[in-house]
């Protein structure tokens, strides 16, 4: 095992208390504080939702691509307010390959299911296979990956388990891999879940002309039927199958439960089917946002003739739309409101988990103190550099809300000139901050770059020179400091305006906006960054705070 894993499981901590009390964000609160939600209940990119009900607790985790720590752990008490309380992945399997960022890849489409005590969870890595981890405590850790099934284009995975002891097994498949989609497959698996044991089945073909891009299967079972419900139609404006069978294998019947009709609310895409304690039934999914991400929703569900109705049927056609507001599930225990974390004072000597880096972990990317801040070191730009498409030492965290400001307090350090920290904000085309060593000065410059994927140059603007805050010696070159504050207000459409001060109060603001756009298979990102020449001594930057506001 490699040695960042270790450091990384200690980093991380994986501790339900990494933050102490409850988060309410200040820029979106689903609960409406009168017995009422609107979604979307979580306005951030959690793609490809999964959800279970365990006694009075709700789980839920969602895909995380390349970023890591993967397979976020959501919990709830109501299915409104959910805080992120654990990782199940801290870092990806093969871990050379994951070592460098590798857009789109690595965990797509997780399912979450509890069984004969423990927890699982089940993922596709279109390059690799199938893999699970499982635990007896999803606060707690999970274990080392299992590759159940070694292969290219397997995606979306579901498992289930049924009365007999017999498990199974349902499937998606990645036309870029496998040359082949707009199918499910079904096949048989070994009861603890760690490998394949029967040929996959085909059991529903969306190459009819009318459900092309059939994906994300989840699989249940419900009064004697098997039941696949999936979405089709494409993320944008799809919509949501329900098939049911009454064998795994099939054949199954299929009707269109969830569309989007009159709503407004485009999609709506994959998701996860839960029932709850009191006897009521809804359904997770998410809606494509675009620069927002894949953000999710909350529906109803309403069994007809054992079909179900997601959403509202207000025509009674068997086929539901989507709801802007409803009134909460029902529960019999306390409940508050809560939203996971985006602020943060890096007060701990563990990593908030609102943060993610842009690949596996390494120590030379940086560290959490108790001194107050958490240290970024610069990445060694390899000599043929050309943006920062392939930087690996990204700390970001998603968009919370369509709009939103978030100001970085901060201390650069740099021995060299051209080392750089600063704050960005990620995707295909990406937009920095950076504050540049040059001479006795620091140098603010913007920079900014389009479609990053393609190996396009950045472009960059000089906005100010700004004296260092203090110089002292350190080795063979002095150090330059400087402590600064960088700002970026992004308001609906995703239009971002970067500023900077160097108190706190009197803020430049930069002369150009940026339009943020998401990145491959997930929204735009927001964090910090550090890099420098490759034959330079590391400069690095303290994160003091980081907080978002309206």
């Amino acid at each position: 095992m490699r040695l960042y894993f270790a450091i990384t499981l200690s980093l991380l901590s994986m501790s339900p208390c990494m933050n102490a009390g409850t988060y309410i964000s200040k820029v979106w609160v689903s609960d409406r504080g009168d017995g009422t939600y609107q979604n979307p209940i979580i306005n951030a990119d959690y793609s490809d939702p999964d959800v279970i009900a365990v006694g009075d607790d709700y789980w839920m985790t969602a895909s995380s691509f390349c970023n890591t720590p993967g397979l976020p752990i959501l919990h709830s008490r109501d299915l409104v307010n959910w805080e992120i309380v654990n990782y199940a992945l801290p870092a990806l399997k093969p871990y050379d390959f994951y070592d460098t960022p590798r857009h789109g890849k690595g965990v797509w489409a997780p399912s979450i299911r509890f069984h004969d005590g423990t927890y699982y969870i089940f993922w596709g890595d279109p390059d690799f296979g199938i893999f699970m981890t499982k635990t007896d405590n999803p606060r707690g850790k999970w274990s080392e990956p299992v590759l159940v099934k070694e292969a290219k284009g397997i995606i979306d995975t579901t498992p289930l388990w049924d009365e007999d002891g017999r498990a199974y097994l349902v499937f998606a498949w990645a036309a870029s891999r496998a040359g082949m989609n707009s199918i499910v497959t079904v096949a048989e698996m070994n009861p603890d879940g760690t490998q394949l044991i029967g040929n996959p089945v085909l059991v529903f073909d969306g190459n009819d002309g009318v459900n092309h891009t059939v994906e994300g299967p989840k699989f249940y079972k419900r009064n004697g039927y098997y039941y696949i419900l999936a979405p089709a139609g494409g993320v944008v404006n799809g919509w949501q199958l329900a098939m049911r069978s009454r064998s795994p294998f099939g054949p199954y019947e299929s009707k269109i439960v969830m569309a989007e009709g009159k709503s407004g609310i485009n999609g709506p895409h994959q998701g996860g089917w839960v029932s709850t304690p009191q006897g009521e039934d809804w359904f997770i999914n998410f809606q494509d946002k675009g620069y927002m991400g894949r953000v999710l929703h909350l529906n109803p569900v309403k069994w007809v003739n054992d079909w179900p109705v997601i959403g509202v049927d207000k025509d009674g056609d068997g086929c539901g739309e989507p709801v802007k507001r409803h009134r909460k599930p029902k529960t019999s225990v306390k409940t508050v409101v809560m939203t996971p974390a985006e602020s943060d004072n890096f007060d701990n000597d563990t990593l908030g988990l609102q943060w993610n880096w842009h690949a596996n972990y390494r120590p030379e990317f940086g560290f959490t103190s108790r001194l107050g801040f958490m240290r970024v070191y610069g990445h060694k730009l390899s000599t043929d550099f050309v943006n920062f498409w392939e930087v690996p030492n990204l700390l970001t965290q998603k968009f919370p809300n369509d709009s939103f400001t978030a100001t970085a307090r901060l201390k650069v350090s740099a021995k060299s000139d051209r080392q750089q920290s600063g704050l960005i904000v990620m995707g295909w085309d990406y937009a920095r901050l950076a504050v540049e060593k040059q001479g006795d000065d620091f140098i603010i410059k913007m920079i900014e770059c389009h479609d990053a994927e393609q190996s396009n140059p950045e472009k960059s603007t000089t906005v100010a020179t700004l004296p260092p805050t203090r110089k002292y010696e350190a080795g063979l070159n002095p150090n330059y400091e400087i402590d600064i504050y960088l700002r970026v207000k992004v308001s609906n459409g995703g239009l971002c305006r970067f500023s900077y001060s160097t108190d706190g109060r009197k803020w430049h603001e930069c002369p150009s906006a940026f339009k943020a756009r998401q990145g491959k298979w997930i929204g735009a990102r927001i964090g910090i960054f550090s890099v420098q020449p490759h034959d330079t001594d590391r400069g690095w930057v303290d994160i003091d705070s980081f907080t978002i506001d309206k």
